[in-house]
């Protein structure tokens, strides 16, 4: 493969010294004129007169433009035809310049050919066919706004793992738009990293709390990706090769389960608990949603028993929001804990990113996937922070790792941490009662109007059969611009969120054909209201206790607590970062600022495309641009930190 080498012509000595360890004659250090004329004839005698059959150095041209001249020519990286067999061939050019009498310079001495003068193909503009000329920010700005206005901001109800949630104004100026808390490197080197590596814990903390597990990492890509790592770490654990999965996941994390365990040769088995057969010993483990992607909250303790007696683990996906009220899966023997922390002060923006969460019981902590924060002492016994477990890291378990640098969501998890410590338990369970009376009073009005719910137990999620025609309802949604999800068999599902108000409530029952108003409804209701709380589903165990969690709960006291952890880190804004990562920018403020317009943030990743046409517009000229740069045909958006090309395939 061609590749450019650029050196600055008067080091060039001091370069073949260092690297190749030639002797460096005295005369040899001339003016970098001179310098680069006898190299000159060097590379001309090597390009036309070859130590191979074919020319394997190409001069390239002379550029002047910073005052230095330097030489480009190109090389191909090896070649045993040299003399220096197996070694590069610009230092077999160099030692062979460098060992020259300055009588054989003397004599081969000649002008520069016009080739030098040339630019050479790789550094000319690269010019992209790209529909807009920008000369400032606000023309940039002006363009982006003319995008997101071609999204339609509906009120979606669709769910599936997906809510509209309200961001603490705090937050989200403090951390979310503050280059203090986007730009720092990742926190492999504890001494710069205190701030984020506190953070963090406290997220591990929040999901341990609210699941009843034993350990947390610091985060995962998303939650399908999650449920994905789960299975194969229940995989590793025993080496069995079959898995089941409750169809009432949500069906985009089923997809993602079976995506990899087609590559991993896990055999995936969509079962509902009670035909899960455990008989055989060969299941490795059991996936479960609680509350499940239709709203239905049941009792998996028998299914988990079955499992832990043939030795299956058992991996319950969950809503940290529902389990605010809902008894915690580690309650019941769960021996994974997954899902999404997207509901945590997360905008929507059209599907991520998100944090996931990843809990485990203590058995199973270095096989967890994903970074792990631990507490330990520094050398003067002061309490600090570090990455933990780190022989699970890439950077030394190389490819049997189950942790890189890839593997987390670090600023989404700041944020869900943050929302935790603001609002408390307390808050977060007011929060939670909320959303649960809300669907409570909506459930209590559509069977008023003739509805058929298909659960009676739920949190915010109801599956309704409609009692009148379904096309009836749909086109009344169209008026309001409310989003419903469809299910096969003409049922809708119904997902409410913190968001809703009164309004919305007598949006949705006037929808479907209901006379009374939500308060009407609601004076009404007598024991219906009572819901999970009235049931043996109740939590009742407490959670955030720790003090963090109860001391930050005024706007002053938690703006103070960002910035203190802040302030305990190097970022950009406070100097370079002496380390290389593709993680090390400082995004522009023009560039932050429209990933908090309501019209890119408060968009459903499952909404009809005619209601995210930016969204689909961006996509595709972002996919002509790249392709063109890098000359592929296509590209993949689904990885969450970086693009995959795909190579034009050959044709006869």
């Amino acid at each position: 493969m061609w590749k450019y080498i650029f050196i600055e012509v008067e080091r060039i000595m001091e370069f073949t010294q260092q690297h190749q360890r030639v002797p460096l004659r005295s005369e040899a250090k001339r003016p970098a004129g001179r310098l680069l004329e006898s190299l000159e004839i060097e590379l001309r005698e090597v390009v036309e007169k070859p130590p191979i059959e074919s020319s394997v150095i190409q001069v390239q041209g002379v550029d002047n433009r910073h005052g230095t001249p330097r030489l480009h020519f190109s090389a191909v990286g090896c070649c045993s035809g040299f003399p220096t067999a197996g070694k590069p061939i610009l230092s077999y050019l160099l030692a062979r310049l460098s060992r020259r009498q300055p009588s054989e310079r003397a004599s081969t001495r000649a002008p520069f050919p016009s080739s030098f003068l040339q630019q050479p193909p790789a550094t000319q503009d690269l010019v992209l066919s790209y529909p807009y000329a920008f000369n400032s920010e606000n023309e940039i700005l002006a363009t982006l706004h003319a995008i997101s206005s071609k999204n339609q901001i509906w009120r979606s109800y669709i769910g599936m793992g997906y809510y509209n949630c309200s961001v603490p104004q705090t937050i989200l100026r403090n951390l979310l738009e503050n280059p203090g808390w986007i730009t720092q490197y990742t926190p492999y080197q504890p001494e710069v990293s205190q701030g984020r590596l506190e953070s963090l814990l406290n997220y591990q903390t929040m999901v341990c709390d609210i699941t009843g597990m034993d350990t947390a990492n610091a985060s995962l890509l998303d939650e399908a990706t999650a449920a994905a790592e789960a299975m194969q770490l229940c995989h590793r654990h025993n080496k069995r090769r079959k898995f089941f999965v409750d169809p009432r996941c949500h069906p985009q994390t089923i997809a993602v389960i079976q995506t990899r365990a087609k590559y991993t040769g896990v055999l995936i088995e969509l079962k509902l608990p009670q035909e899960m057969d455990f008989s055989g010993k060969d299941v490795s483990g059991v996936l479960f949603q609680y509350p499940d992607t239709e709203g239905r909250v049941e009792d998996f303790t028998e299914l988990v028993e079955r499992a832990h007696q043939t030795g299956s683990l058992a991996c319950c996906a969950t809503d940290l929001l529902a389990l605010c009220i809902l008894r915690p899966p580690g309650e019941f023997g769960v021996d994974i804990a997954l899902g999404s922390s997207q509901r945590f002060g997360v905008p929507l923006g059209y599907g991520g990113p998100h944090a996931a969460f990843f809990a485990v019981r203590e058995s199973l902590v270095r096989m967890m996937p994903g970074r792990m924060v631990g507490v330990t002492r520094d050398a003067a016994g002061k309490e600090v922070y570090r990455l933990a477990l780190q022989t699970r890291e890439q950077h030394i378990r190389r490819d049997k790792a189950t942790s890189n640098i890839c593997t987390a969501q670090a600023l989404l998890a700041n944020m869900a941490a943050m929302f935790a410590i603001y609002h408390g338990s307390h808050g977060l369970k007011h929060i939670a009662r909320r959303v649960h009376n809300a669907t409570l009073i909506l459930s209590e009005g559509l069977k008023r109007a003739g509805h058929k719910l298909q659960h009676d137990l739920f949190f915010d999620t109801l599956k309704v059969q409609c009692g009148c025609s379904v096309k009836e309802v749909l086109g009344r949604a169209v008026q309001r611009q409310i989003n419903f999800r469809l299910f096969e068999g003409g049922t809708l599902g119904i997902s409410l969120d913190e968001t809703v108000n009164e309004k919305d409530l007598d949006d949705l029952l006037w929808i479907f054909g209901c006379e009374s108003s939500a308060e009407l409804v609601a004076e009404s209701m007598g024991e219906e209201r009572r819901g999970i709380p009235g049931t043996a589903f109740k939590r009742t165990s407490p959670f955030l206790t720790h003090q963090v969690f109860n001391s930050y709960h005024s706007e002053t006291n938690i703006v103070r607590y960002m910035k203190k952890l802040e302030n305990k880190d190097i970022s950009l804004v406070h100097s370079m970062i002496p380390l290389g990562s593709c993680t090390m920018k400082l995004n522009s403020s023009s560039e932050l600022a429209p990933i908090t317009w309501k019209e890119f943030a408060n968009i459903h990743p499952f909404v009809p495309l005619d209601q995210a046409q930016g969204y689909q517009q961006l996509f595709q000229e972002l996919e002509k641009d790249l392709c063109e740069l890098t000359g592929y045909d296509q590209i993949s958006f689904q990885p969450n930190s970086f693009f995959i090309f795909k190579a034009r395939e050959k044709t006869e």
